[in-house]
């Protein structure tokens, strides 16, 4: 098993404890990026940096994908396209994407872009909080029990 990273918006957070996590485990951990990415030495840890442009770091976690690796993604189109492979989803704020769930995430985003589009101001996400970080930490230690 494999834990992916859809890495160019993934909070240093979160990228932290992912690093500790692929360490403990000794379980392949793979950040995908359309730039640069820094990360630890490390025999499990690795670094794959994709071309510039449009979903094209999201279409190679998902051609790289096997089923029952997990991605770290707050792309819910990205998300939605792992549960269909058969991986798990998990956002970095500790949301574990589901196939009961994911079909309402995607009707919000949609509406949520809708607005957008529209000249409604929604605003961002909020920064990244301490429970958020619990929260993803929590979601990967099951995970992580589970394999």
């Amino acid at each position: 098993m494999t834990i992916w990273v859809d890495a160019d918006a993934c909070p240093a957070a979160i990228k932290t404890i992912l690093f500790r996590a692929a360490e403990r485990t000794r379980l392949p951990l793979v950040l995908v990026a359309n730039q640069p990415l820094r990360v630890p030495p490390s025999p499990y840890i690795k670094a794959v940096q994709v071309s510039a442009g449009f979903d094209v770091a999201d279409n190679e976690i998902v051609r790289r994908l096997e089923a029952g690796d997990l991605v770290i993604t707050s792309d819910i189109p990205l998300a939605a396209e792992v549960i269909e492979k058969g991986g798990l989803a998990l956002s970095p704020r500790g949301e574990l994407y589901t196939a009961s769930t994911i079909k309402a995430r995607l009707t919000l985003r949609d509406f949520m872009d809708t607005l957008r589009a529209s000249g409604v101001q929604t605003g961002g996400p909020q920064a990244l909080s301490n429970s958020d970080r619990k929260a993803f930490a929590d979601q990967l230690d099951k995970w992580l029990a589970k394999r």
